[in-house]
């Protein structure tokens, strides 16, 4: 059990993980096995007994590393004295680690904004257009990768070679630069902008996504409802303000909520293309290397909880949102 418990080698994780899938088969096995067998069993048996194992395998695998996290905030970095508040108020005082903060602002702030435009106009302007099933397939393409193969793909894009005598840039924009006559610029060193480099990877994969939800939810508005609106003689932009943004509201919620919770959560994209460095560190990466580069978890649960306390509303508001959706209909 104590090896269950606390595995620390990759071995003993692999036995922990295949213990795990045994017991979930066999908690499954006999489930399906007993379902029908005996006769006049009250319903709430029955729900205990199908809900009952997933959510004890969600309080032991989510509730209870969340509230370890979170009681972990509140100790030094070696996790033995209480230091109340300290590590929170560190975040608060220090210029890195409030730079930190500011970098996730920016990615949550931009990054759903601009995906969900560009996946929304994207899929306005290919919607029964001839060639929408190629359109459509190259802009969700970039889906299809990780993100650390995006953040590879975009270094070469970025890369930087100095203008000295016959060198030959290796980077796309520097190559045009360069062709324009100006001189290579370095887009992963230099901050502020930087930072909003980075991002534009993450809205160049999250497009994609976005383009197709949206386009689902596009073709979803009854045909009656656009006919009726094209007889009362409403323009293209009138048609797209009143008839189509309305109609396709819970789906941009969706897409909305799906992809600020991701921005919040981005750590390959920063940790493959610049490591952290030059100011573009975010809460993500920043709890990676506190916890397990310099050591200090108590620095890392509180960045962790912070993360935690970003998330929680935006789950919710996307809860509230489908409910009153369903409602509706």
């Amino acid at each position: 059990m104590d090896l269950l418990l606390s595995a620390d080698s990759t071995g003993d994780k692999l036995i922990t993980m295949v213990a795990a899938i045994i017991l979930f088969v066999a908690v499954m096995g006999v489930l399906l096995f007993a379902v029908d067998r005996p006769r006049n069993v009250p319903s709430w048996l029955v729900f205990l007994a199908f809900v009952g194992p997933a959510a004890l395998l969600l309080l032991w695998g989510l509730i209870r590393p969340a509230i370890l996290t979170i009681y972990q905030s509140f100790f030094d970095r070696r996790g033995e004295t209480f230091v109340g508040l300290d590590n929170f108020v560190a975040l608060a005082t220090s210029n890195d680690l409030r730079s930190v903060l500011v970098n996730t602002i920016i990615w949550v702030l931009i990054v759903p904004v601009a995906a969900t435009f560009l996946g929304l106009l994207y899929a306005v302007v290919v919607d029964r257009s001839p060639v929408e099933a190629l359109a459509k397939a190259l802009i969700f393409l970039p889906m299809a990768i990780s993100l650390v193969g995006a953040s590879i793909i975009w270094r070469f894009v970025y890369e930087y070679k100095a203008d000295i005598g016959d060198i030959q840039q290796i980077g796309l924009l520097n190559q045009i630069l360069v062709w324009l006559g100006q001189e290579p610029y370095q887009f992963l060193l230099n901050g502020p902008w930087n930072t909003f480099f980075l991002i534009v990877v993450f809205i160049w994969v999250q497009t994609g996504f976005a383009m197709t939800i949206l386009s689902a939810a596009i073709k979803a508005i009854p045909d009656d409802v656009t006919e009726a609106a094209r007889l009362d003689g409403v323009t293209g932009m009138q048609m797209f303000r009143h008839i189509t943004v309305p109609g396709i509201r819970p789906a941009l919620v969706v897409v909305l909520t799906t992809i600020a919770i991701g921005t919040l959560k981005v750590f390959d994209i920063v940790r493959t293309m610049t490591g952290g460095n030059y100011g573009t560190s975010v809460v993500a990466n920043e709890f990676y290397t506190q916890a397990f580069r310099q050591s200090n978890a108590g620095l890392g649960a509180a960045l962790a909880t912070i993360l935690f306390v970003l998330v929680v509303p935006i789950v919710v508001y996307n809860v509230r949102q489908m409910r009153i959706s369903e409602d509706v209909r």
